[in-house]
């Protein structure tokens, strides 16, 4: 008996057709180990925005992340931004659109943009440290990166 593959129902791309959407596909995203990576070690050409309410900034959020809530942002309150920057914008997670929301908007004002694969669902599932209050706070010297596996 002959078993149709349901994978190759749709067959792939070639190879140079799938390396390009690839190389598309990961300019717009940034997974959480990548951020916490760049994060620890300082990177300073990347800012990271927490897209969401103020109140939910305070109660948790990624190591010296901004809070600019995503409804907050206009051309007027983007205008003293870094354009030199390429900012990550996170939210809840992936059943939450806010981060989708602040990178259009961003984009929209000409700002260079990615987004947070999972936002801080995938980032707390990775145990990356979080902190609280109205203050970006830094990242934590003594934090080692866990292994992703991947």
């Amino acid at each position: 008996m002959m078993h149709t593959s349901s994978v190759l129902a749709f067959p792939p791309p070639d190879a140079a057709e799938s390396a390009e959407w690839l190389r598309k596909k990961l300019a717009y995203y940034a997974d959480a180990w990548d951020v916490a990576e760049d994060l620890s070690r300082g990177v300073s050409e990347i800012v990271v925005i927490d897209t969401r309410s103020p109140e939910a900034y305070r109660a948790g959020h990624i190591c010296g992340a901004v809070s600019f809530p995503h409804r907050t942002m206009t051309a007027e309150s983007t205008a003293s931004l870094d354009r030199s920057k390429v900012y990550v914008t996170y939210c809840d997670g992936i059943g939450c659109n806010g981060s989708t929301k602040g990178a259009w908007k961003l984009a929209s004002h000409g700002f260079r943009v990615k987004e947070l694969i999972g936002g801080l669902d995938f980032w707390r599932r990775d145990n990356h440290p979080l902190a609280e209050g109205d203050e970006p706070g830094s990242w934590p010297l003594a934090a080692t990166l866990p292994g992703c596996g991947c």
